[in-house]
C-alpha cells in the first residue's frame, strides 16, 4: 500500500493522528522536498517525533526514480509525506497513476494546505478563483502565462491566490558543463520579487488585467506561529519586506463583500487608503452605462 499523507504547514506535530499512526506501520517514509517545506521543523524534527528513518525525495527521484519510492509496495506498507495537503502538486497525482499501473493500492490522508488556510487573511474561500504559479524570472526567461488567469479571475470578481516559486536541489548549469554536479543554495520568492514581476509584466503586456494600485495581501508564514498579513496595493508589496519564507500573494478581485473588507483592514497600514483602493478597484472592470436610446418620433 502507498499512502499519501500530508503534514500540514509548520510543525511536525501538523500530522494528522491518523496520518502519524500509518507512518510508524510503514517499511518506508519518503518526504517530498521540492514543492514546499515545513516551516518549523526540520527532517530531524520529523524523524525524532515519528521515530522512523525519513528519505528525502528530491525532484529528480519522484519523477525520474518512481520505481525506487513504488518497490515491493504490492506486499509493504510506503509512506510518501507531502507538506501541506497530498495533492497540492501534479507529481502526486501523476506518482498515484503510476503506483496504479503496478497493482499498488493507493490511500491519501489529507491535511491543511495553503488553498483553504489563506482564508485566514479574511477573504471567503468561495471568492477564490484559479490559482497560478508564479515562477523566479530569470534573464532570457520572463513567463507571463498566468496573466490571462489573473483578468479571467478579476473580470468575474474573483480572487486570485499567487503561489510563490521555491527552488531547492536545483543543479548550477555552468557546472554541469564542465561535467560537475552542483546544487545552488535554496530560494524562496518574496512577496515584493513576486510583485516586481507582476509590474514588469502589466507594463510590457498593457492589457490592463490590473494595475499598481490593485489592492492585493501579502501572506507570510502561513499556518506557522509568526504568520502574518498585510494589505496594501500592489506597487506598495513591490517595496514590502514580508521577512522569512514562506510567502503568497492574494490579488483582489473586483467583487469584495463588505465583512471581508472590513476584516482585511486590520492587516492595512492606511486603512482610509486601502479602502479607497478597494473602492476603486470594483469600478474597474464594469462596462460602461449603455448609450441613451432615441426615441422614435411617429407621425399622425
Amino acid at each position: 500500500m502507498l499512502y499519501l499523507i500530508g503534514l500540514g504547514l509548520s510543525h511536525e506535530t501538523d500530522i494528522t493522528v491518523r496520518g502519524l499512526e500509518t507512518i510508524k506501520k510503514c517499511s518506508r517514509v519518503y518526504l517530498e522536498a521540492y514543492t514546499s517545506i515545513l516551516m518549523t521543523a526540520s527532517k530531524e524534527d520529523l524523524e525524532k517525533f515519528y521515530g522512523k528513518e525519513v528519505i528525502l525525495a528530491d525532484r529528480e527521484m519522484v519523477e525520474s526514480k518512481s520505481d525506487e519510492i513504488l518497490h515491493n509496495g504490492q506486499t509493504e506498507d510506503i509512506a510518501f509525506l507531502v507538506v501541506g495537503d497530498v495533492f497540492g502538486a501534479t507529481t502526486h497525482t501523476d506518482l498515484v497513476i503510476r503506483a496504479r499501473e503496478l497493482g499498488i493500492k493507493v490511500e491519501s490522508i489529507h491535511n491543511a494546505s495553503v488553498m483553504n488556510a489563506v482564508g485566514a487573511c479574511g477573504l471567503q474561500l468561495y471568492n477564490f478563483g484559479q490559482a497560478v504559479s508564479i515562477v523566479f524570472f530569470t534573464e532570457n526567461w520572463r513567463p507571463d502565462s498566468f496573466y490571462a488567469k489573473i483578468e479571467e479571475n478579476r473580470k468575474i470578481g474573483l480572487h486570485t491566490l499567487l503561489l510563490l516559486d521555491i527552488k531547492v536541489k536545483e543543479p548550477n548549469f555552468k557546472e554541469m558543463m564542465r561535467g560537475r554536479i552542483v546544487y545552488e543554495p535554496p530560494r524562496y520568492m518574496s512577496v515584493s520579487t513576486c510583485c516586481e514581476q507582476l509590474l514588469e509584466v502589466e507594463e510590457k503586456r498593457g492589457e490592463k488585467a490590473y494595475t499598481p494600485n490593485t489592492p492585493c495581501v501579502a501572506v507570510s508564514r502561513l499556518g506557522s506561529p509568526s504568520q502574518s498579513f498585510k494589505a496594501a496595493t500592489l506597487k506598495e508589496l513591490a517595496e514590502y519586506d514580508a521577512g522569512e519564507p514562506l510567502h503568497s500573494v492574494v490579488m483582489l478581485g473586483r467583487q469584495v463583500h463588505d465583512l471581508e473588507l472590513e476584516y482585511l483592514l486590520e492587516f492595512a497600514d492606511d486603512k482610509e487608503a486601502f479602502k479607497k483602493a478597494v473602492r476603486a478597484d470594483q469600478e474597474y472592470f464594469k462596462p460602461p452605462p449603455p448609450p441613451p436610446v432615441e426615441e422614435e418620433e411617429f407621425s399622425d
